[in-house]
């Protein structure tokens, strides 16, 4: 049920509801853009309604619809078929909300709606294969035990792929996260990882998988996550990641503003960045607000779909500054320095900037 209006008005002031998603939701601290794969306790998390309770000796996961050979599959058989492991960053496709004015009403992200975790677990394909998809399937249906009511329907949280993209090799149903069991919270017992697309795709809590015969018009693939500029534009689906570079803090933060401090002298400015549609290529950094850009050194790739180390160094002088990163990916697509407003602020991916202040 809507309890305030879809937009937000530019004041710099958080509603109540916001501030309830918020202390359900946590994000990534950016000082942690240092390690490579991202500790299970500091990766971001979005949770649409409640963590389901599921008892894994009974949990099954059921494979039908229209396909030859229905599946259904305990957690012992699926973690029994070969396994394989894949660094993924994940990223919230509402990532950068609360910078868009005015301001959609939802989890209130600034820029720290990220992780990047190695996921463990038995890969698809060979899967929807054994089932024996029938030649009028058009889609795959993901179907989560989390179950709640969003804009007026009630309904369990569902996502679709079509099916080209359900069969490529990569995509896994994991039920491990840095060699560890998914903990409740990351959609234990089994969660979908769909490789190079935002979070909302990498449905949790998996229940079943439905090859269906038309295209699935549930409220959260017809009605969320699309770039939509009113309600009555349908817009278009949020699918693949955009590319984005975040830069590590530098100095010492105030409390509780998060105003940067830094002493003079060489620096070394480093962070992360990544694309869902082809590997980061080049990273770019201005200390003085985007007037000029200087290009990163860029560590080696932690495979197809994780981020990439970047580091440049900087001879910090007394005064403020402002740094900005910004990637370009393999297929050429780069960050804009400002964002595109829609209704759900989505994909929003504009340049980051941090404020530094060095002084003596």
């Amino acid at each position: 049920m809507a309890v305030e209006s879809e937009r937000q008005s530019a004041s710099e002031d958080f509603s109540t509801v916001e501030l309830a998603l918020a202390t359900r939701n946590h994000g990534f601290p950016l000082e942690s853009l240092r390690y490579d794969l991202t500790p299970i306790g500091l990766h971001y998390l979005l949770i649409h309604f409640d963590i389901p309770q599921v008892d894994p000796t009974t949990w099954r996961l059921e494979i039908g619809g229209e396909v030859g050979r229905p599946l259904s599959l305990s957690l012992d058989e699926l973690k029994q078929r070969p396994s394989t492991s894949v660094a993924c960053t994940l990223e919230c496709a509402g990532n950068g909300r609360a910078r868009l004015s005015p301001r959609p009403l939802s989890q209130p992200w600034l820029d720290e709606a990220i992780g990047n975790a190695e996921w463990t677990g038995t890969p698809l394909a060979p899967l929807l294969e054994e089932a024996e998809i029938g030649e009028a399937a058009v889609e795959v249906l993901f179907t989560g035990l989390d179950r709640g009511v969003q804009g007026d329907v009630e309904h369990f949280y569902e996502r679709s792929l079509p099916v080209d993209e359900a069969r490529r090799p990569e995509m896994l149903l994991a039920y491990e996260i840095n060699g560890q069991p998914l903990p409740p919270q990351h959609g234990f017992p089994v969660r979908l990882i769909v490789p190079g697309w935002y979070g909302m795709t990498h449905v949790k809590w998996l229940d079943r998988i439905t090859v269906v015969t038309e295209p699935f018009e549930g409220f959260q693939q017809a009605k969320q996550y699309r770039t939509k500029q009113s309600e009555d534009d349908p817009g278009e689906p949020v699918t693949r990641i955009q590319p984005r570079s975040l830069l590590v803090p530098p100095g010492i933060p105030d409390f509780p503003e998060r105003r940067r401090f830094l002493e003079p002298g060489p620096r070394l400015l480093e962070g992360r960045a990544w694309s869902g549609w082809a590997p980061v290529t080049r990273v770019e950094v201005s200390v003085d607000g985007g007037e000029t850009w200087q290009d990163a050194d860029l560590d080696e790739l932690t495979g197809d779909y994780g981020w990439r180390r970047w580091s440049i160094a900087w001879n910090a002088e007394p005064g403020e500054h402002v740094l900005c990163s910004r990637a370009t990916d393999g297929a050429g697509n780069t960050q804009p320095e400002e964002p595109e407003w829609n209704t759900g602020g989505y994909v929003n991916n504009a340049v980051q900037r941090v404020v530094v202040t060095v002084q003596r």
